[in-house]
């Protein structure tokens, strides 16, 4: 009697052990594609509907995502807030560090022939590097001006970034240069964000060390801030 009950028991517990087994690989199968290669978990695809939209992020540090992971540069979170409200959104990253509106102005044109497709919006964000030289306002009023005749020319509608001068640059420098954002964007019939930085430029602990560039929390508030006007400034696709 004991030794066929240890048989059974034996039986039984064999099985077990194997139903385990099969747990087990089925949760590491899971595991496995639950888990992006980053090791972070991996989310759901989002369902986008929609012809795309192509939009391309041309400016400086602050797009190109100084000091930052890739990941969390304003147009790849920009992208990703596009998506995860139901656009089929493709936001390139043409953010170049230390780039002056000339610098700009040089690598406009390039950067256009290179879509396969004219971008549905192009994001203008320069002046910040102009600003830190202590260039002329005039200066970089001119450029930017050439860059959006030459978006106009070619029929892509922009979005532009505006900056703002600091106080210790003096009233007229100041006022020269928070103005000229406003007056390209009345010129060229242009959607504007007069200031992109207003929601985080109060807060510190929103920027790296050397108080220029955003901390990864920084541009998630930036992009949330700025995501309506994005989706405005997208003209309708047809």
């Amino acid at each position: 009697m004991h030794k066929r009950g240890w048989s059974n028991i034996g039986v039984v517990a064999a099985a077990l052990l194997a139903l385990a087994a099969c747990s087990g690989e089925a949760d590491e199968a899971a595991t496995t594609t639950e888990v992006a290669e980053d090791g972070q978990a991996a989310l759901p695809a989002i369902p986008v509907m929609g012809p795309e939209r192509k939009i391309i992020a041309f400016g400086d540090s602050l797009f190109a995502g100084y000091g930052l992971d890739p990941r969390d540069s304003y147009p790849e979170k920009l992208e990703n807030a596009l998506r995860a409200k139901g656009l089929n959104a493709d936001v390139i990253n043409a953010g170049v560090s230390g780039d002056t509106t000339a610098a700009g102005l040089n690598r406009l044109e390039f950067t256009l022939a290179a879509q396969e497709k004219a971008p549905d919006l192009l994001i203008l964000e320069l002046g910040g590097n102009d600003l830190l030289r202590g260039l002329s306002p005039d200066e970089t009023k001119a450029n930017l001006g050439k860059m959006l005749a030459i978006l106009k020319t070619q029929n892509v509608p922009v979005l532009l970034m505006g900056m703002r001068a600091p106080p210790n640059y003096g009233p007229q420098y100041q006022a020269q240069f928070d103005a000229l954002y406003r007056d390209l964007a009345q010129e060229y019939g242009v959607a504007l964000i007069p200031f992109w930085l207003e929601d985080i430029y109060r807060e510190p602990e929103l920027f790296q060390a050397d108080r220029i560039h955003p901390t990864a929390d920084g541009i998630e508030r930036l992009v949330g801030s700025t995501l309506g006007e994005v989706e405005q400034a997208l003209p309708v696709k047809k």
